[in-house]
């Protein structure tokens, strides 16, 4: 049985290892010439992803590549005494499993685990798919298959071909982000700082290993803004204008967007739709239900959904019909638990209020000042993230002996 997967960042390659793994032959087309390294941000795998990781072997190269973010220092706008805060005790509050990494570096490990027995197609992309399965690409000649995922990200190609405009089915948070690359001339190791304001929060963090440093923007912004995802002049425009004059550090980390080698910038969207399957097509990840972008654990979830997604058509015999229904029911408490999270946490992170801001500020303290018991749970209190990555459980789908590796 040959299944098509569209996009090579995180859901892709997790899709295609357990794909091979219970004996489906598979092929991955990505636009991009070969396995992105665009600079990225940081993202967290929770329990469940890290536990998908450790099944696949990856686990130590993660860990080996994990940023290493231990120490935080908040920067409140207009008061001159910062917050110094225990990264790590937050984080182990938050989950009893968890690694932050670089998105890129996370994407390459993964496309690593099973790149010699899937087939890749850089350089190219989906153009038309038909009900019976042939797929027309921008480069390649036409081709069969028995089904086609769209792994493809919030703005997926392949939903737009089987499902119609993205409009349909985007919801705006109200939030901007965007992320940029600079020369860690601070020499920050394991080291975050944050400067927050009322509607704007700005950080820079770096590792050793990175070789550089990146600065996360994250803004509001009660109406949708005049700008296409691709338009990165536009882009860069309306950062200066939000975040101008928030600080020297910010104003020069803004100095250095016409230098940077690398930018993202996108709104925080969610992806919020009935089904995520028509015929022979489904999809996973953020290109089915992306939570918000850089709020919502994404990255995580994305993961458990390729993996459940692998595990029931094989269940199922590959038999669609029968395994994407079961997908979509597998995963919907996940999905909609993780919306309600990241709107929770974009409130938190981009404060509305200034009494939002200092929340925020003190609150990072007394969690990481207290004892590992009453700091985890004073934030399973006060954050619906922890308690739903701590909750969000998922079957055991044992690929089985006789599996063969799909070939190419």
């Amino acid at each position: 049985m040959r299944i098509l997967v569209s996009g090579a960042g995180v859901a892709g390659p997790v899709l295609a290892y357990w794909l091979t793994r219970h004996g489906f032959s598979v092929t991955v087309v990505e636009r991009a010439p070969g396995p992105r390294r665009t600079g990225g941000h940081a993202v967290d795998l929770f329990r469940p992803a890290v536990d998908i990781s450790e099944k696949m072997g990856v686990l130590p190269h993660i860990e080996e590549r994990a940023t290493g973010t231990k120490r935080m220092t908040i920067h409140q706008e207009s008061t001159r005494r910062p917050v110094r805060v225990d990264l790590s005790k937050i984080f182990g509050a938050a989950s009893d499993r968890h690694v932050e990494i670089m998105r890129d570096d996370l994407s390459e490990i993964y496309y690593g685990a099973a790149r010699d027995d899937v087939e890749y197609l850089f350089g190219d992309s989906i153009t038309a798919i038909s009900p019976d399965g042939e797929v027309r690409f921008e480069n390649a000649t036409p081709r069969r298959f028995d089904l086609v995922v769209g792994a493809d990200g919030l703005h997926s190609h392949v939903r737009r071909l089987s499902f119609g405009d993205e409009s349909r089915f985007s919801a705006f948070t109200g939030a901007y982000f965007g992320v940029l690359t600079l020369p860690n001339v601070s020499g920050l190791d394991g080291e975050l700082h944050i400067h927050v304001g009322v509607g704007r929060t700005a950080g820079i963090y770096g590792a050793r290993h990175l070789g550089d440093a990146r600065v996360l923007f994250l803004f509001r912004s009660e109406r949708e803004l005049d700008c296409h995802h691709h338009d990165v002049a536009r882009q860069k425009e309306l950062l200066r204008s939000a975040f101008d004059g928030m600080h020297p550090d910010v104003d020069r980390w803004l100095e250095e967007l016409g230098r940077t080698r690398a930018f993202y910038f996108d709104s925080i969207t969610q992806v919020r739709m009935d089904t995520w399957s028509r015929g022979r097509v489904t999809l996973v990840g953020d290109a089915a239900y992306c939570p918000g972008p850089a709020v919502g654990g994404s990255t995580s979830l994305a993961v458990v959904g390729a993996y459940v997604l692998a595990g029931e058509l094989a269940r199922a015999g590959g038999d669609h019909k029968r395994a994407f229904p079961a997908y979509e029911h597998a995963m919907a408490e996940h999905v909609h638990g993780s919306r309600a999270a990241a709107l929770g946490a974009a409130k938190t992170l981009i404060p509305t209020s200034r009494l939002g801001v200092r929340g925020l500020a003190q609150g990072a303290r007394l969690i990481s000042a207290l004892p590992a018991g009453p700091s985890r749970a004073l934030l399973r209190l006060t954050t619906k993230s922890a308690r739903l990555y701590n909750s969000m459980t998922v079957d055991d789908y044992p690929p089985p002996p006789t599996a063969s590796r799909g070939t190419p």
